[in-house]
């Protein structure tokens, strides 16, 4: 595969990918990314304290919502019927950190990247969202691809 941009015609002016001729494949994204808190934000969230309710579990719904909505968000992204849509979520005591892992699939024409990238920054906006008055001073960082299957491309696998 080329590196060459497909998001804009012979012209310049940006375009949607034309996807009409791709076969449908089985197709998988994974994203992750991390929240930095200090401790009494992370010992609140894990024990479920923070006076606006349940961090996690509103961050994990907010992720999910914001992968089905990702063409409502992202220019000349596709909509897509995603067939799997799943925030997990590590929390590390040493760091004080909690890390969103989105998974996103489908069967489809084109790839869920977006997707899953989108998920994992919606969850880990909320989280901050939720947890701001407490805390203004959380970090946001490491947002990336882990993972992607399927597709004309192949597979790809996040090298540190």
């Amino acid at each position: 595969m080329g590196n060459e941009l497909n998001h804009f015609d012979e012209k310049g002016n940006a375009i949607m990918v034309d996807v009409t001729e791709k076969n449908i494949t089985q197709r998988e994204a994974i994203a992750t990314g991390t929240i930095f808190v200090n401790e009494e934000t992370f010992k609140r969230i894990k024990e479920g304290t923070i006076a606006k309710g349940d961090v996690l579990g509103v961050a994990r719904v907010a992720g999910i919502m914001a992968t089905k909505k990702t063409s409502e968000l992202i220019p000349m992204c596709h909509p897509l019927m995603i067939t799997k849509s799943k925030i997990d979520f590590e929390l590390n005591e040493e760091e004080k950190s909690v890390t969103a892992i989105c998974t996103v699939k489908l069967a489809g024409k084109t790839g869920v990247e977006m997707e899953a990238l989108t998920g994992v920054n919606v969850a880990l906006l909320t989280i901050y969202d939720m947890c701001k008055a407490i805390n203004k001073g959380m970090v946001i960082s490491n947002i990336h691809l882990v993972k992607k299957t399927g597709g004309k491309s192949g597979e790809y696998l996040f090298e540190k």
